[in-house]
């Protein structure tokens, strides 16, 4: 890992060149590797993919989290554990959503510096232990093409882009557009500015030293400063074939005209898709704690028995007319983080945390849904379905009125497709066009990241209100909760009574049923693992030259690939 020279060409051109003779063109069984992080909102989407081509007679290998196990094999596709995978990341190190970050900012000294801040000083050094490993399963699985998290697996695309194995983006966002302003508020969180995140790039030279060793060993062409070149450019879509977005391309936000230069100069396309929405009774990932909870290492399955009577109850209350409302603050806000999560605050450039807990957003949040629309009997009034998240006693002091169903983990597209007469967001991509997609009015309570992109969305396209996240002051928390609450209910109130919300909502559902959905995304995978043909031809004559080298993807992607 520490060394400097440069790897060798590797095992996989071998292999490939025997696949290719005895599997030619894209109706033969293919085999897929599928890279995606402990996020249920970047891995979802991809599960319909790969459900797809199990059922088409391909073969589908996932490196994950254990937490995301039980979702995976429900597709039919193979799970591998991704810390048994990459142990010079995570052998000795305790495992986190971003990898080892905790135990690596003790190591380097960073224990006082914010989670945001901390990510982009190691980002770099951690893909660094990873991609070893990395390149070890992608030789063992030997798949013909592999899909990724552009934005939490960067490592898939350099160990794929090294061994010639043709790589597909699943951007779960939307579009490139919507990350300059995403990357925005992920600083803002914390309080810090463009400005200081380019000096400390420039400035920490594990970082630097950790770069220079991965462009001489793989032969990669990684920048000092990543994606902000310009401002929220993803710089690893450029080793990948073409990036699926989950959305329509009425909904994509646009791209400043620097932004769509800076691709389009070096080759990168986007593709949107739309929604990935599964069949129903489907397994996706949900809520979940950082710890594994089974001593056999398994995390705890969810009990699909308890979710299939409330979507029952849902099916009821729609066939004889009754509203439902569905609730869900997502799985980031009520999981484990120590800054986004259940008892997170952000941490401000003072080094001190501030604002409200997830746990009291959820609070609030759920108490004005049950002001709103909570009655005296189980009968009366809308139905409200509440999605609680993974905590222990998640509702604590707060009372769901009769007319509330609440579990940790519920069928949020099944619900969504039953029909909704409003749905309380958080406002991560994909729940956001699930309900759009199922013609769903939004009020959108967002936490982090894209969500407060898409929440002033949900306006601007009339399908919704916002209700902003209180940032309240040190001892103003109090009053923030019960203002954030009232403002809650208030939008719901005014979302279910004013039907120009549900008639744009239809439009964009409209909109997005004419995107490829997950038999597009299908044959872009699949077109993927038959590129490897042609690509192997090439590979095979640089194999025979003096001086074998990794083929370039941008290269072949202007060649018609």
């Amino acid at each position: 890992l520490r060394g400097g020279s440069k790897e060798q060409p590797p095992p996989p051109i071998r292999y490939l060149l025997t696949s290719a003779r005895t599997m030619p063109g894209s109706s033969m069984p293919q085999r897929f590797a599928f890279i995606f992080p402990m996020a249920s909102g970047h891995i979802n989407p991809s599960l319909p993919v790969a459900r797809s081509l199990v059922v088409a007679g391909h073969e589908v290998h996932y490196l994950c989290r254990e937490q995301m196990r039980e979702a995976i094999e429900d597709t039919g596709a193979t799970f591998h554990s991704d810390i048994d995978n990459e142990p010079e990341l995570y052998e000795g190190r305790e495992p986190d959503l971003f990898g080892a970050l905790a135990s690596l900012k003790k190591e380097y000294g960073l224990e006082h510096e914010s989670f945001v801040e901390a990510l982009f000083r190691l980002r770099v050094i951690m893909q660094e232990m990873m991609v070893p490993g990395l390149i070890r399963w992608l030789n063992a699985v030997r798949p013909r093409a592999v899909a990724y998290c552009p934005i939490m697996n960067e490592e898939a695309a350099y160990a794929a882009q090294f061994l010639g194995i043709p790589s597909v983006a699943l951007l779960t966002t939307a579009g490139a557009g919507s990350l300059p302003c995403a990357m925005q508020e992920f600083l803002a969180m914390s309080n810090v500015s463009e400005d200081c995140i380019r000096h400390t790039f420039k400035t920490f030279e594990p970082h630097r030293q950790a770069v220079d060793r991965m462009n001489n060993k793989y032969a990669l062409a990684l920048k000092l400063i990543p994606n902000m070149e310009p401002f929220g450019r993803l710089d690893v879509l450029t080793y990948s074939l073409t990036t699926l977005v989950t959305t329509c391309e009425l909904l994509q936000d646009p791209m400043t005209s620097e932004l769509e230069d800076a691709y389009a100069q070096d080759g990168v396309t986007f593709e949107a898709v739309g929604p990935l929405l599964d069949k129903q009774g489907a397994k996706r990932a949900a809520g979940h704690k950082l710890e594994v909870a089974h001593a056999d290492g398994k995390s705890a399955p969810h009990p699909d028995n308890e979710g299939d009577e409330v979507l029952r109850q849902v099916q009821a209350a729609r066939e004889v007319g009754r509203s439902v409302v569905l609730v869900s603050m997502g799985t980031v806000i009520t999981g484990d983080h120590p800054e986004m999560g259940w008892e997170g605050r952000v941490t401000g450039a003072d080094g001190k945390q501030h604002g409200l807990t997830g746990r009291e957003l959820c609070h609030s949040a759920w108490g004005g849904a049950f002001d709103a629309f909570g009655a005296d009997t189980a009968e009366e009034g809308p139905l409200l379905v509440v999605s609680l998240g993974p905590q222990p006693e998640a509702l604590g002091d707060l009372l769901p009125p009769p007319n509330a169903l609440y579990l940790p983990v519920l069928p949020q597209v099944d619900i969504l497709r039953a029909g909704v007469a409003a749905f309380l967001t958080h406002g991560g991509q994909n729940s956001f066009t699930e309900g759009l997609a199922n013609g769903a009015p939004v009020v959108v309570c967002p936490g982090f990241g894209d969500q407060p992109v898409n929440a002033r969305k949900a306006e601007a396209l009339g399908v919704g209100l916002q209700v902003p996240r209180p940032d309240p002051e040190v001892c103003g928390e109090a009053p923030a909760r019960a203002q954030y609450r009232s403002e809650v209910a208030a939008a719901l109130r005014r979302v279910v009574a004013e039907t120009a919300f549900r008639e744009a909502a239809a439009g964009c559902a409209e909109q997005l049923r004419q995107a490829g959905g997950v038999p597009r995304a299908v044959e872009v995978m699949v077109a993927a693992g038959a590129d490897a043909v042609d690509r192997i031809d090439r590979m095979s004559k640089e194999q025979q030259a003096p001086a074998p080298r990794v083929v370039e993807v941008v290269a072949s992607r202007a060649g018609g690939a």
